[in-house]
């Protein structure tokens, strides 16, 4: 095979002449222009690294600083105070520098240490700066001039153009709340879901931790909120995320969908050439950090970034106690998995990233490849969508030498996976129901075998040209998939396109070696665990409910016309929906992001306050007038967007009694208020999927490109999983989950409940589903 020729760079022979050395010039031009890649990653690295450990100052302002520096002492005035002096005096004592040199020495020591001290001046000042977080609570449309003034500072200390971590050194750490607050809170929040007596018991138990062990834990935790850059997220990913011996499929991955209405093109290969050349090109901005850090307030409040960090070549490595995540700085190659076969495929060619038309050969030849699966290979994947401790045992009995271990690695080593699916999915308008549902589905689970869960994400795309992808969930949070996801949408279709026959613009490349087919030798006692692994993922995928619908009736633009919140408008009819659907309230979870402060992530919003249930109580009594449904419903508004400020300023619950639990457990000491605390059940959860770069869809130009969002699978047993995003003006996804063992839920049920809460609760305003005209 030709591949097989230009992986060596030479041959030789030995004869009685001598050697007789062959070289091959074009295998040592890769190896050439590899070198040369790596050394060019290299610099970039290094020149970032320099540009932001200097933010918010520059490289070039330490020569404007040293030159105006030895500009006064050339006038004869001594900006330092007398600081050059006693430099030339030490210097004085070496002996070995002329009078005329100790002075630019000096000059320019001094120069370089009133730069350095200038710069960490501004950091300290934009921390500061940061760390008010007022402007959240003040009333919509309206600013105050001490806002205005602090966010002019803002801008002043923040320097100009930032990259993606320029402002990671300055965003303030994540306060502790007081242990009182917090306490007061939480009971503030589960009045509505308790009995008189079962309250009464409760807060027995929280005043009293509040008073006793409490502070002594408190204690512990400010120490490490001083020491740890966040008090928070390093536990919250170790306990939460790794480890969690339950599979990781359903109850962790999470998922995001394609345009909802249009397929650019039918061609699989097509679509994933240009989707993969996309999300590399996403890949290669980020390495060099130009991704836009993002930025709230009008572009003066930054987010932190570092959840950037692991999003390529990463990959969850199973353990029998906690798992770890391995990442690296760079990969050459992908995986990609068809009809039960892994694949290696490198990015690179002739020192340059492939082109899609020849992404889009490689994955052609895969699909064009007859041969047959090795024993086991088939069904290999389903070892990460079971338990993860038989996954663990099994990788350290059978992969940890020989043909297994190598290509285990480059699963785990590669930039991410790939599927090309061999079913057809997507929004069918004669069948939208089942058609989403099914779609939802695929992409959450699959067929169980087919995805590589413990990859920070797989790229998947199926038979008709629909993509998706599935995300893992310890490393970072949706949001930042989200990020991705709407760049590589944007940057296929708009950017990229396709010719008129459905594929990639461009020509093939017949030089390009052929993707190579990992090599498994799996024994007949791995095959037996892999059955198992599947069994129980065949279980879990067949046990969930899904159910996505488009919501047309109306979008967030007629909301904000009821001058209310679009979330805590959609929070309302959740929990409305969820009590016509149970005839109850529940323990509701929003997330909520704390990106705010430096490695933050996330936060819950309690979302079913007394206010809410109010007003859900008011809706469905046939006595109250709409008035008073609607001052009801403004109260429960804006209980809801106080509660949302509240846990993204810091000022939450869940995290911070979590982060006591851990501390408790560390002491060894029991607390029946936390216990108790942390094992009730969050029956409604859900999240609503953020667009934050509405500026790469122009909706006017082109509306038919909205997009589907994504979800994930339900946290309780007999609860519901809920997902939404607002899509322009006039569209909101809904995804809803649950299961189909419990008696309780039925995802369908609940998303009438949901559709026929939305329009009653818009109805309040004027506004009726028959039409839009109605509304005033």
């Amino acid at each position: 095979m030709a591949e097989a020729h230009q992986a060596v760079a030479f041959q030789f022979t030995v004869t009685p002449d001598g050697i007789d050395l062959q070289l091959s010039h074009e295998a040592l031009k890769q190896i050439y222009l590899s070198g040369l890649h790596s050394w060019k990653k290299k610099f970039i690295r290094f020149k970032n690294g320099l540009i932001t450990g200097v933010y918010p100052a520059s490289p070039s302002s330490w020569l404007i600083v040293v030159v105006g520096v030895m500009s006064t002492m050339y006038a004869k005035i001594d900006p330092s105070l007398g600081i050059i002096a006693k430099i030339n005096r030490t210097l004085d004592t070496t002996g070995y520098m002329s009078s005329q040199t100790k002075n630019i020495v000096s000059g320019i020591l001094f120069g370089t240490g009133l730069w350095v001290a200038l710069i960490v001046t501004m950091r300290y000042s934009l921390k500061v700066l940061l760390s008010y977080h007022g402007w959240m609570f003040a009333e919509h449309g309206k600013m105050s001039r001490a806002t205005m003034i602090w966010m002019y500072m803002v801008k002043i200390f923040s320097g100009r153009k930032p990259m993606l971590y320029s402002f990671q050194t300055s965003l303030p750490r994540l306060p502790v709340p007081a242990v009182k607050d917090t306490v007061s809170r939480y009971l503030e929040s589960v009045r509505p879901l308790m009995k008189e007596e079962e309250f009464k018991r409760m807060t027995a138990l929280a005043q009293d931790f509040a008073v006793s062990l409490g502070p002594r834990l408190q204690w512990y935790l400010k120490l490490k909120s001083w020491w740890a850059t966040n008090y928070v997220s390093d536990w919250w990913e170790e306990y939460v995320y790794l480890r969690g011996r339950g599979p990781l499929m359903v109850n962790s991955n999470y998922y995001a969908m394609d345009f909802l209405y249009i397929t650019p093109t039918h061609i699989q290969a097509a679509r994933a050439g240009n989707g993969i050349h996309a999300i590399l090109l996403y890949r290669r901005q980020l390495d060099r950090e130009e991704i836009k850090p993002i930025l709230l307030l009008g572009s003066t409040v930054p987010l932190c970034s570092a959840q950037w960090e692991r999003m390529f070549n990463t990959s969850r490595i199973p353990g029998e106690e906690t798992d770890t995540i391995q990442h690296l700085r760079d990969s050459k190659h992908i995986v990609v998995f068809h009809k039960g076969r892994y694949f290696k495929v490198w990015l690179y060619h002739d020192g340059r990233l492939l082109k899609p038309r020849e992404i889009e050969q490689q994955m052609q030849r895969i699909l064009d490849d007859p041969s047959e699966p090795q024993a086991g290979e088939a069904k290999l994947a389903a070892l990460t969508a079971g338990e993860r401790v038989p996954w663990a045992k099994c990788r350290q009995a059978y992969f940890g030498r020989g043909k297994n271990k190598q290509s285990l690695d480059a699963v785990e080593k590669a930039a991410f996976f790939v599927t090309l699916d061999e079913t057809e999915q997507g929004y069918r308008r004669e069948d939208p129901d089942t058609s989403l549902d099914s779609y939802a589905k695929s992409l959450l689970h699959g067929g169980c075998t087919d995805r590589w869960f413990d990859k920070s994400f797989t790229f998947i795309v199926f038979k008709n040209g629909k993509m998706g992808m599935n995300a893992e969930h310890s490393w970072a949070d949706a949001p930042i998939v989200g990020h991705l996801w709407e760049y590589v949408m944007s940057t296929d279709c708009f950017q990229l396109g396709y010719a008129e026959d459905g594929h990639c613009k461009g020509d093939t490349n017949p030089n390009i070696p052929y993707p190579t087919r990992l090599q498994w030798d799996i024994p007949e006692e791995c095959q037996e665990v892999i059955e198992t692994s599947l069994n129980t993922a065949n279980i879990l995928a067949s046990d969930v409910d899904f159910h996505s619908f488009p919501f047309h009736t109306f979008g967030k633009g007629l909301i904000k016309k009821c001058r209310t919140s679009p979330d805590a408008f959609v929070q309302l009819a959740l929990q409305l929906a969820h009590y016509k659907d149970m005839g109850k309230f529940c323990l509701t979870y929003e997330a909520s992001m704390t990106r705010l402060f430096r490695e933050g992530r996330t936060e819950t919003v309690r979302s079913c306050s007394i206010e809410s249930c109010n007003f859900v109580l008011a809706m469905v009594d046939p006595t109250q007038t709409v008035k008073q449904k609607l001052r009801l419903f403004k109260l429960a508004s804006e209980k809801h967007q106080h509660l949302y400020r509240l846990a993204m300023t810091g000022s939450g619950i869940d995290r911070h009694l979590f982060c006591l639990y851990v501390v408790s457990k560390y002491l060894a000491v029991d607390s029946p208020f936390l216990k108790e605390v942390l094992s009730e059940p969050w029956r409604l959860s859900t999240s609503q999927t953020p667009q934050q770069q509405a500026e790469l869809f122009d909706l006017e130009k082109y509306p038919e490109c909205v997009s589907s969002g994504g979800g994930f699978g339900p946290v309780a047993d007999d609860g519901y999983g809920v997902s939404y995003i607002l899509v322009g003006e006039n569209l909101i996804n809904f995804h809803i989950s649950s299961k189909f063992s419990s008696p309780e839920t039925d995802s369908h049920r609940f998303g009438k409940h949901l559709k026929q809460a939305m329009s009653d609760i818009m109805a309040l305003f004027g506004f009726s589903s028959n039409s839009r005209k109605e509304f005033h």
